[in-house]
């Protein structure tokens, strides 16, 4: 056990993390472009935090969460999403006094007893975008555009955007009866989780996958949507037509979290499988106020990043990577080791990416590494040469050699490397 990951972890390996990198830098990019600004909060929170916010009925509360009890007998759970975290903190560090919107996106670990499967972790990642103090569609329609173009950016096409507005709490009332009234001739065929549901939470017998036949013909939120709430839709509608991004209106599309209202949506990226989606996400402008703070609109969306880069690769559309070094450095004697090191440093500092033989092998063993490592250069510390002041310098591509007056040779490779790139 000592030498296996718990079930649900994984070690992301220096060869994966270059693809890690590359999808991170794709997503600051985009965040900027946008204003969003990084936000990185604590991996563990109160676990009240979480049962006021995602809701004591939900799946994440009831079967998922991480919770233990610290040495101070306080309930600590580890974050099983963030949306909570980000309102906490923007309660905490008076964010609310920023000109809103307060926009905001976090890469990081999330957490949740699940069952593992392609793409999906007991400890995965998710990116993240928050915009608080914004009651307008605009902000809405902004960050499924965000999700978008970072989608769209790495490549992935033919993407499918599912919205539906979840009503708010003076309209959701009024059609969770609605639902009671349709779903009761179903109870008894129900699986356990939706019969618990029933009272609860009927919203949710929605997006069961188990009893997705008995929804056929379950009354419409749309049609039951108050004033504002229908309006609001309306014009989020109008905006994404206005921007050129088709979408689909999914009634039965409602999210697994208690704080959503009005707005949520889903991407669905169909190469994936039945796991389709690689984002999703909603406005709620309760949270806040759940949690302590003054009633502020909200809304925010996530995106599981194992679940991004497994389609990427699915799709072969990570790129290739350079990871060849720039010089190696060679010294079999132990005369000019010091030397030899120090030359390696100096390049380093020079912005070079160099390597050398930290074991004492054989000049025939230090060029082979040279090889390994696919070197661009190797410097050759000979007795004869450097009894001279001279070095040898090789181009492992070509295998063209020369001496190098030693005292040139950072100014001679920065030169090569730089008319290289």
């Amino acid at each position: 056990m000592l030498t296996t990951a718990p079930r649900g972890t994984s070690d992301i390996m220096p060869a994966e993390v270059k693809t890690w990198r590359y999808l991170e830098k794709i997503i600051r990019k985009i965040c900027s472009l946008y204003g969003y600004k990084e936000i990185r909060t604590p991996v563990f929170e109160h676990t009240e935090l979480f049962l006021r916010s995602i809701g004591e009925t939900t799946d994440v509360v009831e079967k998922e969460m991480y919770t233990f009890l610290d040495r101070g007998e306080r309930s600590i759970t580890l974050r099983p999403e963030n949306t909570a975290s980000v309102a906490r903190a923007y309660i905490e560090n008076k964010l609310y006094s920023e000109q809103p919107p307060v926009k905001l996106f976090y890469i990081g670990p999330m957490f949740r007893y699940d069952r593992p499967q392609a793409g999906r972790y007991r400890q995965f990642h998710q990116f993240g975008i928050e915009a608080l103090g914004a009651p307008g569609p605009n902000i809405d329609a902004e960050i499924i555009l965000l999700a978008v173009q970072v989608l769209e950016t790495l490549g992935l096409e033919n993407l499918k955007l599912k919205i539906n507005s979840v009503g708010c709490p003076r309209c959701r009332p009024v059609y969770r009866k609605k639902l009671q009234e349709f779903f009761w001739s179903h109870l008894k065929e129900m699986c356990i989780d939706c019969k618990s549901r029933f009272d609860r939470n009927p919203m949710r017998l929605l997006d069961c996958k188990k009893c997705h036949d008995m929804a056929a013909g379950a009354p419409s939120i749309e049609e039951n949507l108050c004033n504002e709430c229908r309006e609001h839709f309306v014009g989020l509608k109008e905006l994404l037509t206005a921007a050129g991004v088709s979408y689909e209106v999914d009634n039965s599309l409602v999210r697994g979290l208690d704080y959503y209202t009005k707005t949520a949506f889903e991407i669905q990226y169909s190469p994936l499988g039945t796991q389709s989606a690689v984002c999703g996400g909603g406005r709620y402008d309760g949270l806040i106020e759940q949690v302590g703070g003054d009633p502020t609109p909200a809304i925010g969306f996530a995106m599981g990043m194992e679940r991004l880069l497994l389609a990427l690769e699915k799709q072969k559309l990570l790129p290739e990577f350079d990871e060849n070094i720039d010089v190696f450095v060679v010294c079999p004697k132990e005369e000019t080791f010091k030397t030899a090191f120090a030359t390696v440093n100096n390049l380093r500092k020079a912005g070079l990416k160099v390597d050398h033989d930290c074991l004492g092998k054989s000049m025939k063993s230090q060029m082979k590494q040279a090889n390994k490592l696919r070197a661009k250069y190797a410097i050759i510390f000979g007795d004869d040469e450097f009894s001279r002041g001279m070095v040898v310098l090789r181009n492992m591509e070509s295998s063209e050699q020369k001496e190098t007056p030693f005292n040139d040779i950072t100014a001679i490779l920065q030169s090569e490397v730089r008319k290289n790139d």
